[in-house]
């Protein structure tokens, strides 16, 4: 591991993970540079799994310290545990489990990151937001914005269901369709549109003409870092927020929540740049 000794695993060190239905290597190689940056005696392991309600037994029964949650599993494993933090239950989706003896509490580190973000970039509150998508991530963001003050929005979602309820939850409208975009619109996708190994890897969540009139383009894909609504937005000079810079911020969230330790910026710059390579 470059910059770093080795990790050293015993009977004693401590285990976080990470499942998912498509796992990357961001969080596995981001949590171990840092554990042996700071000398924690912890490994970090991603399992593509399809058995939630096992996975959630095997934390308990193995004294599993953490557990990063995504697609497709952030709702259903809400029954599963004992506790919802105020930025899990406030959305209704988790992305991280934290184990203290057995008592599995629940956060939702993606919110705390879109959070950080809104106001890193000094994000207006008064732009319209036009959003795509409404899963887990979608009301991640979503609540995120709405609780920084962003009252008028566009849910975009092709489930009606799922759309007209994260719309109303955000005091929003849905629509089915992306609408005429207005000037300093902040443009948000939050669907796989863009990701790659996607069916659409090389689509874009919003047209040219539209990202034309944007104030703001956000795209939580994080895998690749520039995806093609990026790379389109930086080419007509529009301002940008990238999934990397999120996963950055919510995988150091995570990071704090299991071990209790906050890096310094520059050790996690180092290990996003590590998790990248």
């Amino acid at each position: 591991m470059s910059g770093a000794s080795r990790l050293d695993i015993n009977r004693g060190t401590t285990l976080c993970m990470s499942v998912s239905a498509r796992p990357s290597n961001f969080g596995t190689r981001f949590h171990n540079h840092l554990y042996v940056a700071l000398g924690l005696d912890y490994i970090y392991k991603a399992f593509a799994v399809s058995n939630i309600a096992g996975v959630v037994a095997g934390i308990r029964a193995l004294g599993i310290r953490g557990c990063a949650v995504s697609m497709p599993f952030k709702e259903a494993v809400i029954p599963l545990l004992d506790e919802l933090d105020e930025s899990a239950a406030a959305i209704g989706s988790v992305n991280t489990i934290v184990n203290d003896g057995g008592h599995l509490k629940a956060y939702n580190t993606d919110y705390t990151a879109v959070q950080t973000l809104i106001a890193r970039h000094g994000l207006d509150p008064a732009a319209r937001v036009v959003l795509r998508g409404s899963g887990g991530m979608g009301k991640a963001v979503a609540c995120a914005l709405r609780d920084a003050g962003f009252a008028d929005g566009v849910l975009v979602a092709r489930n009606e269901a799922a759309g007209q309820a994260l719309a109303a939850r955000c005091g929003w409208t849905w629509q089915l369709d992306v609408p005429e975009i207005r000037p300093g619109d902040l443009l948000v996708n939050v669907t796989p549109i863009g990701m790659e190994g996607d069916p659409e890897a090389q689509a874009l969540a919003f047209t040219p003409a539209q990202i034309a009139q944007a104030g703001t383009v956000f795209d939580v894909v994080a895998l690749p870092s520039e995806t093609p609504l990026i790379v389109e937005a930086r080419r007509q000079g529009r301002p940008v927020v990238t999934g990397l810079e999120v996963v950055a911020v919510q995988a150091l969230e995570q990071f704090v929540l299991y071990t209790g330790v906050r890096p310094t910026e520059a050790q996690v710059a180092a290990a996003v740049a590590h998790a990248r390579t």
